[in-house]
């Protein structure tokens, strides 16, 4: 643990807020980085709503909640990573996006500090490509919800060097207490690439009229002991983030299986994006609870 005493996390979405507030919890302090101050207030101020629900349902205490917080601490200032021992990217899916941020994070870290990427189907060899020192470039795939599921894919570029995989597995299995996998590159390596094809045909089986969404959700949660259906996945997830895993799988394999279903599509444009906007397959209120 105390090699790892602080911790960078770029972006404060969805992911970048989870594996920040995960990270706190743990113990260590944390430089979460946003572009701007406004988006920054909002990260802030969600990870305190996460833990305000959390307190509501005594899960923690109010000084557990004090001292969370007080280790997250939030800049718009990339230079503020200089004394990171780890740094997790965790901004939108875009691959030159992601690209500009690497090489920011390898002018303003020393060498030996892993640049770590928690994107789910993006290549790391060619985000290490823009890099000054590949081999300390890897994956580290965290799973929605972060705080409650104990798994990270660990994955590989062509250049990660053992060194940074064996640090990274001792991360994640130490530090973290939760299950590493490693996984080679390929696009949406294992998690993205199965669960965005149930959700895919989830999606066809409700437009062509099979079954009702809460029917196909409960079929999958009692049959297959689900702790949620595949569509309520899709909108935590954010719908418009899995249509951009698919397209992206869709562009790399060529295959039709992975071809979005045409209603995600629909809903994407519609705004529909989940539990994001209060509404996807199904409603939620600012919680993010099922109403």
């Amino acid at each position: 643990m105390e090699l790892y005493r602080k911790i960078g996390v770029i972006g404060g979405g969805t992911m970048g807020r989870g594996i920040a507030e995960m990270l706190a919890k743990k113990g260590m302090d944390v430089q979460l980085i946003e572009q701007s101050e406004p988006l920054l207030a909002s990260s802030l101020e969600q990870i305190q709503l996460s833990l305000d629900k959390q307190l509501e349902k005594w899960a923690i205490t109010e000084s557990e909640k004090k001292l969370i917080l007080g280790k997250i601490h939030g800049s718009t200032d990339m230079n503020d990573l200089s004394d990171c021992n780890l740094v997790i990217e965790s901004i939108t899916e875009n691959l030159e996006a992601k690209k500009t941020v690497f090489r920011q994070i390898d002018a303003v870290c020393p060498s030996d500090v892993i640049i770590a990427s928690n994107t789910s189907t993006l290549s790391l060899t060619e985000l290490a490509a823009a890099t000054n020192n590949p081999e300390r470039v890897i994956g580290m795939h965290f799973v929605y919800p972060v705080s409650k599921i104990d798994l990270v894919e660990i994955i590989r570029g062509m250049k990660t060097s053992d060194k940074t995989y064996t640090e990274t597995l001792g991360f994640v299995t130490n530090s973290l207490e939760k299950t590493g996998i490693q996984v080679f590159e390929s696009p949406g390596f294992v998690t993205t690439r199965l669960i965005c094809l149930l959700i895919n045909e989830a999606m066809h089986t409700l437009s062509e009229g099979v079954a009702s969404a809460e029917e196909i959700d409960r079929a999958m949660r009692t049959g297959y002991q689900f702790n949620k259906g595949p569509l309520e996945m899709a909108d935590r997830f954010g719908l418009d983030s899995v249509l951009a895993a698919l397209e992206q799988m869709f562009r790399e394999y060529g295959e039709l299986k992975y071809r979005p279903s045409f209603m995600l599509k629909q809903m994407v444009h519609a705004g529909h994006l989940g539990v994001k906007t209060g509404q996807g397959f199904f409603k939620y209120d600012k919680d993010g609870d099922r109403l």
